[in-house]
């Protein structure tokens, strides 16, 4: 499959993946529509293909594409109207000692190593539990868009690194990987905390989530963070009841 879309994405093909095993829902099979070539995907046409939809992963700009299936649905938050519930603003003072540093995409053997904590802990037995170095690298630092790693410290130890790509209307939160060790500290959740303040402070509308998908308990957690808006029918529309 391939076509074209109008305006400044318009040199932009896309094609259909054959089926794989889903990641996220046990026994059915996944498709993706990927967006190339990838050298041709600046900030503002990865910031349009965000608004449509998509994610990357490195430098692999996709949406799902099943043929049976539409659980994967994009969500985002308007920061300006996001209240958050009385979880949430415990967390966000339970990590007031954190310190957060912008850091350039390069390889830090520090990060690296929480990186391979992080997945062999939460994700074990995953597709990315045994990345090597040139696995994350991939994974982690390539991008051809305005993309930064995000470390948080702790009186000076290391607890939490974030990958956040800066798009016209927003921050879109790519991955965030932490010390398993800390669940007390809701590391996770103070992250999507702290991207909506840094997009307030930039100026910036949104905070994009990625994928919401009511069945996997990995990823239905976004639902509380309200109110939500979520891509449905071609047009974003707030979550129900947000």
């Amino acid at each position: 499959m391939s076509h074209r879309e109008a305006g400044p994405i318009a040199a932009i093909h896309f094609y259909a993946t054959a089926p794989y095993p889903c990641s996220y829902l046990s026994g059915r099979q996944a498709r993706s529509q990927v967006a190339i070539p990838a050298e041709a995907i600046d900030g503002g046409v990865y910031s349009q293909l965000v608004r449509l939809g998509f994610r990357r992963s490195g430098l692999y700009t996709y949406r799902p594409y099943c043929d049976a299936c539409q659980a994967c649905v994009p969500v985002r938050l308007a920061v300006d109207q996001f209240r958050p519930n009385r979880t949430q603003r415990r967390v966000w003072r339970r990590g007031e000692g954190l310190e957060a540093r912008w850091l350039p995409l390069s390889f830090h053997a520090e990060h690296y190593a929480l990186y391979r904590l992080y997945q062999q802990t939460r994700h074990v037995g995953g597709g990315m539990s045994d990345d090597d170095s040139q696995q994350y690298s991939e994974f982690i630092l390539k991008s051809g868009v305005d993309s930064h790693l995000v470390e948080f410290r702790l009186d000076g130890e290391l607890k939490m690194v974030s990958l956040v790509d800066r798009l016209m209307d927003g921050l879109s939160a790519v991955y965030t990987f932490y010390d398993p060790a800390d669940a007390h500290m809701s590391l996770g959740v103070y992250n999507v905390l702290w991207q909506i303040e840094q997009a307030k402070a930039f100026g910036l509308p949104y905070v994009y989530l990625g994928y919401w998908i009511e069945e996997c308990r990995k990823m239905s957690y976004k639902s509380t963070y309200r109110p939500l808006q979520m891509l449905k029918d071609g047009r974003w529309q707030m979550f129900p009841d947000s």
